[in-house]
């Protein structure tokens, strides 16, 4: 088969959805059963993002012909092509929340998001509870959704440098979803000192203990050496640092009720995201709790592979052709 795979995140962003893309072609890569076609269009700027959503992904990509599938990583993609077209939903905090973003972000929900999806011949969703918003929020027929959880990439592990310092470590992109006022509130009611790693991003969010983006071996090392993970999100389709901080042995706490608590499947500390009360004595119950949360988490985060995604994913591409 000859899979032509849109990558463009990986020029927009660093965050979830461009290490979905990264780990998803990485274990595709080199497969003799599929023949990959990597898709991608213009740089990082404003214009070229306008030009993605306006132009590239309706008109030019629908008019794909040399493949047999055309797979979307977002939920950007045309209304309809010449090929069978797979869309992967990382969240659908767009509708569910459009109050949270910016100005284009909330256009584009409000304009071509729902047609998009009903148009899709298969939809991927990264989570049980990200398939369940589709349904509910798109109207998309629960049969045409396949979920496929993320994988986590072979640098988040336990052996390896450990930052230094004693301190409780926030991952997240500063913008309001992340809940971030309430996890510097809770840091500071748990006597404990906050370091958030994260891009810059929307809604005037400033947080003390902000460090910015890091390279991955640092931020592996930032896992390693904190005393716990506070992942409290409002909203998330999946919650990759929830992994990542697992795979590293490191005990999380993050959002009871939400897709979070899928992927830790038991092995983190749930609270309620809305109750700073309840997330400073989660990070206690994780200190406490140290030593029997970390090989928890660890089991658990064995279970999500990309290369288990990556046959998933061919299965899925095979049902189409």
């Amino acid at each position: 088969m000859r899979i032509g795979v849109d990558t463009s995140p990986l020029i927009q962003t660093r965050a979830g959805t461009a290490r979905h893309v990264r780990g998803l072609v990485g274990a595709l890569r080199g497969r003799a059963d599929v023949d990959l076609e990597l898709l991608s269009f213009g740089g990082t700027g404003r214009a070229s993002s306008v030009m993605r959503d306006a132009f590239w992904y309706p008109v030019s990509l629908s008019r794909q012909r040399e493949i047999d599938v055309l797979h979307c990583t977002t939920f950007r993609g045309p209304a309809g092509g010449r090929v069978p077209t797979v869309l992967t939903v990382h969240d659908l905090a767009i509708l569910r929340s459009p109050e949270a973003f910016p100005r284009w972000h909330r256009l584009y929900g409000k304009a071509g998001l729902v047609r998009v999806l009903r148009a899709a011949d298969a939809i991927v969703a990264v989570s049980e509870f990200t398939k369940s918003e589709t349904v509910e929020l798109a109207g998309v027929a629960a049969e045409r959704i396949r979920v496929v959880p993320n994988g986590v990439d072979s640098i988040f592990a336990p052996d390896g440098p450990l930052a230094e310092g004693d301190y409780v470590l926030a991952v997240a992109t500063l913008e309001p979803r992340k809940n971030l006022s309430r996890v510097v509130e809770a840091a500071r009611v748990a006597g404990v000192e906050l370091r958030v790693v994260g891009a810059r991003g929307w809604g005037g969010v400033e947080v003390p203990g902000w460090v910015g983006e890091v390279p991955d071996a640092e931020l592996a090392a930032l896992y390693r050496g904190a005393r716990c993970v506070v992942y409290p999100s409002l909203y998330e389709g999946f919650g990759l640092p929830v992994l990542e901080a697992m795979a590293c042995g490191t005990p999380v706490v993050t959002s009871r009720g939400k897709s979070t608590e899928e992927v830790a499947g038991g092995a983190a500390i749930l609270v309620d995201p809305l109750d700073v009360a309840s997330i400073a004595d989660g990070i206690q119950q994780a200190l406490t709790r140290r030593e029997g949360l970390g090989p928890l988490g660890l089991e658990r985060a064995r279970a999500f592979t990309w290369e288990s995604a990556a046959d998933s994913v061919v299965e899925l591409w095979r049902d189409l052709t």
